[in-house]
């Protein structure tokens, strides 16, 4: 009899011990599943969408920086852009589509999302490029303020290199960096050919 006990208090001891390993490893394993998780979740948020706004004001009418600024078939008001070629459609119709030749030989092509001359508003995308972003969507909106006009520019893009992290040149900063001195450099010589 106490042999038979003795084997019972064994047994018994050793399935609470196999008892509390698999529930110790249930457990590890909600863990690491939980943290692979937040792993997987962490890295999907940082290839995340990037704004980019900057406004001008500039002294001159309204209409005249539009007449410039609103020509989707000429973006040479654009430092660093040796030629604009509309390839497909009209300059103020949605659905056109330009390639912009850079100094440097690179193209850049770009598709006319929205256009309405009433309001003075423009939205592209770009389709293809040379530079280090991608998924880029712009909105150049020229308002009259009294005797002068105010021009704001809006993008929203994302970084070329989606991987985590991304390679150099090709990640956030290179892209924002990029998109915010096309916007000013942009922005300040349609004030100087304006005014």
């Amino acid at each position: 009899m106490g042999v038979v006990q003795y084997s019972r208090q064994a047994y018994f001891g050793r399935l609470n011990g196999l008892h509390r390993k698999v529930i110790m490893n249930k457990w590890l394993a909600a863990l690491l599943a939980a943290g692979l998780g937040f792993s997987l979740v962490a890295n999907a948020a940082i290839d995340e969408t990037i704004r980019v706004k900057q406004s001008i004001e500039i002294n001159a009418p309204a209409d005249k920086v539009w007449a410039t600024v609103g020509n989707f078939g000429d973006a040479s008001w654009l430092p660093g852009i040796a030629k604009t070629e509309l390839t497909e459609g009209k300059a103020d119709e949605v659905g056109a589509k330009r390639v912009l030749t850079l100094q440097d030989g690179g193209n850049v092509h770009e598709t006319l999302t929205s256009f309405d001359a009433e309001s003075r508003i423009m939205k592209f995308e770009i389709t293809e490029s040379v530079l280090p972003l991608r998924e880029f969507g712009a909105t150049i909106k020229v308002e009259a303020a009294g005797d002068k006009t105010v021009v704001t520019w809006r993008t929203m893009f994302k970084r070329k290199d989606p991987a985590n992290p991304g390679a150099e040149g090709q990640d956030d900063a290179a892209a924002k960096a990029t998109v915010e001195s096309i916007l000013e450099s942009g922005l300040t010589n349609l004030k100087k050919i304006s005014e």
